[in-house]
């Protein structure tokens, strides 16, 4: 059967360098960094005292006091970042048929915080189960498209995608699956977290896996460079569009950029560690370009899952080099992870976006914090160090694995 076409219609972002999509790629492209020492509770005991927080957001801003009782913090995310998203793309949601309007969503864990507190609350009770009505409601993953569909009407394909860090890149590219087949004419995706929490920064620092440079939080978030520690964890959400070419075109609507591609792997090694061979990193991108009936010399930009620890940076620059071979050395890579720290399961839809903005503005992002050179690394490949490099980009590809080995990457190109 001949696929549809997918493109991007609307955009939103709720990140710890802006709280909308202008914002959002203002500090993008200033290289701004998002980490600060946290707010959200006391870190005296914990090893890492910082991450990459929402700045200035108040739920109340966007929902009223019942409301906000009754959503943990990753599903308001996900709403305040859908709602800009749907704005943004201009659908008339009164004359749009919703029983063909899907909202496909990606959470790592869903309501962390909702259920450390729940069970902190019953740990200090008398052992009677007090628990609030909203513990289960709030905590599920799948509650965030749940809310989402129910507010906007939208009652075509309905659920999350948990696949750790890829869970976004999950969720778009069952998003592009489900439009190209002809079963929507437009989908709602991307993902929301809210990990920054006392059960999750604890249980990343027991992993060893977070930067404890807490002399200089700003700077922790280094991918590639030399003297990195690990990731810094981030919060926050991203939210697309995507809709079916034709019915994009016959309501004039605005294209940022067509789906090319999805393509998806797995390592089957380890829990938490990349193969040593990078056999699923180099496998998923090719599962990507062949999807999108592209060749590796297309692709212009590169936004890396780059998450700024020690064994990942290197083997993802190293399965880079072995799929793109000559033309490595001509692709801009980079790292937003520098800036925005690691959204886990928020982190495909935010760096999708990015990706889709490099193309609109022509201009790539920079890799920020770089300054000692990793001498593991190909000094060939154009890491977009420092500072946001101006690029026309036609085509780009957005890498995001998680732990389990869970491989997903997606590839955006100008509509021509």
């Amino acid at each position: 059967m001949q696929l549809k076409r997918v493109v991007v219609t609307g955009m939103g972002a709720l990140t710890p360098i802006g709280n909308n999509l202008k914002a959002y790629w203002e500090g993008l492209r200033t290289g701004k960094s998002g980490s600060a020492p946290i707010t959200y509770f006391d870190t005296e005991k914990f090893k890492t005292k910082f991450a990459c927080e929402l700045k200035e957001f108040d739920p109340n801003d966007y929902f009223d006091r019942k409301e906000v009782r009754k959503l943990d913090r990753f599903a308001q995310y996900a709403l305040v970042s859908s709602d800009e998203a749907i704005a943004d793309s201009g659908i008339d949601l009164d004359n749009v048929d919703k029983f063909r309007v899907g909202v496909i969503w990606g959470a790592g864990i869903g309501g962390l915080e909702t259920f450390q507190n729940e069970v902190i609350g019953y740990a200090e009770g008398d052992g009677t189960p007090r628990f609030n009505p909203f513990f289960i409601p709030k905590m599920i993953a799948d509650i965030a498209p749940g809310n989402i569909s129910i507010k906007h009407g939208f009652m075509g394909p309905n659920y999350t995608t948990v696949s750790a860090c890829a869970s976004s890149a999950n969720a778009m590219i069952d998003a592009l699956n489900y439009i190209r087949l002809g079963h929507c004419d437009v989908i709602v995706t991307g993902g929301s977290e809210a990990a920054v929490t006392i059960a999750g920064m604890g249980g990343f620092n027991a992993m060893h896996a977070l930067s404890t440079r807490n002399e200089s939080p700003e700077t922790a978030s280094r991918p590639f460079d030399a003297t990195r520690d690990g990731f810094v964890l981030g919060e926050g959400a991203g939210a697309l569009v995507l809709e079916e070419y034709e019915h994009a075109k016959a309501r004039g609507a605005k294209i940022y950029a067509e789906v090319a591609g999805g393509g998806m792997s797995s390592d089957a090694y380890h829990m938490t560690a990349p193969h040593p061979e990078g056999i699923g990193v180099v496998r998923v991108m090719e599962n990507c370009l062949r999807d999108a009936g592209l060749k590796p010399e297309d692709v212009d930009a590169i936004n890396t899952h780059g998450t700024s620890t020690p064994l990942g940076d290197v083997a993802e620059l190293k399965a880079i080099s072995k799929v793109f071979g000559a033309h490595a050395s001509k692709i801009n890579i980079n790292s937003t992870k520098s800036m925005t720290g690691h959204l886990w399961g928020a982190a495909g839809a935010i760096e999708a976006i990015a990706s889709i903005l490099a193309m609109e503005h022509n201009l790539v992002p920079p890799t920020i914090n770089h300054s000692v050179v990793d001498e593991e690394i190909d000094p060939s490949l154009n890491l977009t160090l420092n500072k946001a490099q101006p690029r026309e980009v036609k085509v780009a590809m957005s890498n995001t694995f998680g732990f389990g080995g869970h491989n997903a990457c997606v590839l955006f190109k100008k509509i021509g």
